[in-house]
Order: C-alpha cells, then sequence, then structure tokens
C-alpha cells in the first residue's frame, strides 16, 4: 500500500478519534448543566427533633418565628438540610451588604445618583464617618439642582442591604410620595446615595433647608431574612442633634410591615411630624 493512503487513513481515523472525544465531553457537560437547573433548594419549616415529647408545640412555634426552632441535631452538629439552609441565608446575608444595588434598578427609579465619601464598601465598613457625608462632587450638585424650602426631602440608600432596597423601593417610594401628596404635603427631588449611612440626611436637610428629612435604608441583614428596610426621619436636624431625635420604623419587608402599608403610614407619620414641628422622643411623649 503506498504510504500516502496510509498516513491518509491513519490521520482520518485520528480525526474521528477527537471528534468522538469532543462529543462525549460536550455530552457530559450538557448532563451536568442539566443536573444544576434541576437541584432545587426547597425551603421548608419541618419538625427536625427526634421523637419530641410535644411535636405539635413546636409546629406552632415554628409558625409564629423565623428562628431555627425545633431543628434537632445529628451528633453535636446540625441536621445537613438545616445545615445547607443556614449556608443559604448566611451567603444571602453577605451579599446583601456586599453586592450593591444593580446599576439596572438605578435605572429602573429614574432618581438622582449621588455618592457618599465612601470609595469602596471596605471603607464604607470600616470607617462610619465616610458614609455620613456626601463627596464633593455630590455636595455640589445638590446644592445647585436639588429643590430648596419644602417640607419632606426623601433619601434612599442602599446602606447595609442592597437586597432590601430592590425588594421593596419600588412599592415602598410611589406609595409614600402618593400618600404625602394627597395630604398637600410639598415634596423634593428624592435622591439616591450609594453607599451611605442615616447621618447623612443631617446634611442633605441643610442643603435643601427641608422641614423633614426621611432615609429609606437597608437594614443590617440577618439570618431571618436579608431585604428589610428602614425608614429614619428627622424635623429639622441641627449641629446638636443626637439618636434619641430621630424616629425610626424598622422592618419593612414582606415577612414584616409591607412595603406598600409602610409608604401609606409614613405619609401619615410624616404629617404628625410636621404638626408637631418634633421627632424622636419628644415626639413618643407627645403622641
Amino acid at each position: 500500500m503506498d504510504i500516502e493512503v496510509i498516513v491518509k487513513q491513519v490521520l482520518e481515523e485520528l480525526t474521528k478519534v477527537e471528534k468522538s472525544k469532543t462529543n462525549s465531553i460536550n455530552a457530559s457537560k450538557e448532563k451536568v448543566e442539566e443536573v444544576i437547573r434541576k437541584v432545587v433548594f426547597n425551603k421548608e419549616k419541618a419538625v427536625g427533633v427526634d421523637n419530641p415529647a410535644d411535636e405539635e408545640m413546636i409546629e406552632k412555634v415554628q409558625k409564629i418565628t423565623p428562628a431555627r426552632i425545633g431543628i434537632g441535631h445529628t451528633g453535636t452538629r446540625m441536621k445537613t438540610r438545616d445545615y445547607l439552609d443556614f449556608r443559604i441565608d448566611h451567603a444571602a446575608a453577605q451579599d446583601a451588604v456586599f453586592k450593591g444595588v444593580s446599576e439596572e434598578f438605578l435605572k429602573e427609579l429614574q432618581l438622582p445618583v449621588l455618592q457618599s465619601k465612601s470609595s469602596s464598601m471596605d471603607e464604607y465598613l470600616m470607617n462610619l464617618n465616610s458614609g455620613r457625608k456626601l463627596d464633593e462632587a455630590s455636595r455640589k450638585w445638590a446644592e445647585e439642582h436639588l429643590p430648596k424650602n419644602k417640607q419632606v426631602q426623601i433619601i434612599v440608600s442602599d446602606g447595609l442591604s442592597s437586597s432590601g432596597i430592590e425588594a421593596n423601593i419600588s412599592d415602598l417610594l410611589p406609595a409614600l410620595i402618593q400618600g404625602l401628596k394627597v395630604r398637600n404635603i410639598s415634596i423634593g427631588d428624592p435622591v439616591f446615595i450609594k453607599r451611605s449611612r442615616v447621618w447623612i440626611q443631617d446634611e442633605i436637610a441643610k442643603i435643601v433647608n427641608c422641614d423633614v428629612v426621611i432615609s429609606l435604608i437597608g437594614e443590617r441583614p440577618g439570618l431571618a431574612t436579608s431585604k428589610s428596610i428602614s425608614a429614619y426621619l428627622i424635623y429639622r436636624p441641627n449641629q446638636d442633634t443626637v439618636e434619641a431625635d430621630r424616629t425610626v420604623i424598622s422592618n419593612i419587608h414582606e415577612g414584616g410591615v409591607p412595603p406598600v402599608e409602610a409608604g401609606a403610614f409614613l405619609a401619615d407619620l410624616l404629617a404628625d411630624v410636621l404638626k408637631a414641628k418634633t421627632s424622636g422622643v419628644k415626639f413618643a411623649q407627645m403622641k
């Protein structure tokens, strides 16, 4: 047989082998991806205690609290399912802090986006004061563009839960604005401030000269929920303002105070604060 023919046949066989390997690898990848797509961890409460003395009581308690009650154990550790459930909640809490509100969501909000002096999440977490002031560019923009002398100024802040903001603000903010308009309360242009803390509202209030400033800010996430936000409001803050001067409504999320209901309640609360001309402990004592 001619050598060229032999070489040609060998090359053809090698090509067939390589194609077979490639097809096999691709098929394996597709199978793995299909399995991954089908893996769903359904979170559901169940009594994990072996031979409980009062299983019915454990079930009742589990229904009224998000705490991990009656999960049982294997030796000195949690059972595998409960451990996976814990890891999922822990990962969600970390994501809520570190991932930041998405640019797509910010575009949907259609709010001016300002920035605190925190240049990174590490700085925001380690240097509290960096989140309490606007950076220079944002401060100048606010001075030039935000409406002045309104009764209420609204701030939206990612705070410690970007997940909380994305889950609740789309329902909460319109309900709050509508409630204020129904009461003929004048509102400044709401703003979103990245990596800001509650006290940044004092600087904003000074810039716009409003009566009340309210911050809708992501709460520190826990293992029960990573999607909660709080509303902090204060009447005419100044250099002598302390924490006791602020009124706060917390646990705004689908498992706590629903966002639409919270918006309506906050509108009523702001109307009362404007009438009382005070907030915080002094306002609570008047109620």
